[in-house]
């Protein structure tokens, strides 16, 4: 259940990111995507990679019982680890302000992860008929969260090139 729980909590994190980010990027007169990336991506990144990686840290049993995968893998806990390392560098970052491209390079990396995360449970649900909340949901919500930075990372890259 607590598993559960904490995929909500990451979708409702992500839709706070979206919400925070859309103010900051449309507050002043003009349209700034990089105030609005600012705050997106560190926090979609935390509430992804960073809360993801303590389930897997401190609950992994659980949530590999919950996905339908095998209990006490190493690669479990070293993919925690990997996501907890975005989560730290999307905030050192952001804390640091080391500025857009930074801050691109790091979303990047870590939709790169998650889309081919997504791939990895969709072949899961399909291929295994693992039909896990998990496995079902992943690649349509990987799908919106492209869908959902489109813009703001178009118009920045246009600021920037």
């Amino acid at each position: 259940m607590f598993i559960k729980i904490l995929e909500y909590v990451r979708i409702a994190g992500v839709g706070l990111a979206f919400y925070l980010g859309y103010n900051a990027g449309y507050a002043g007169e003009t349209y700034d995507p990089s105030a609005q990336l600012h705050l997106m991506i560190p926090l979609t990144i935390f509430f992804i990679s960073g809360l993801s990686g303590l389930e897997g840290l401190f609950f992994g049993e659980d949530a590999a019982r919950a996905k339908g995968y095998e209990v006490g893998s190493n690669y479990q806990l070293q993919s925690a680890i990997a996501l907890l390392s975005y989560a730290f560098i999307a905030i050192g970052v952001w804390a640091l302000n080391w500025g857009i491209k930074a801050e691109l390079t790091i979303f990047f990396t870590f939709l790169f992860f998650f889309f081919f995360s997504a791939v990895n449970h969709s072949i899961q649900a399909i291929r295994h008929r693992n039909f896990k909340f998990a496995n079902v949901n992943r690649p349509f919500l990987v799908l919106m969260l492209m869908a959902g930075f489109y813009l703001p990372i178009s118009e920045a890259l246009k600021l920037l090139f």
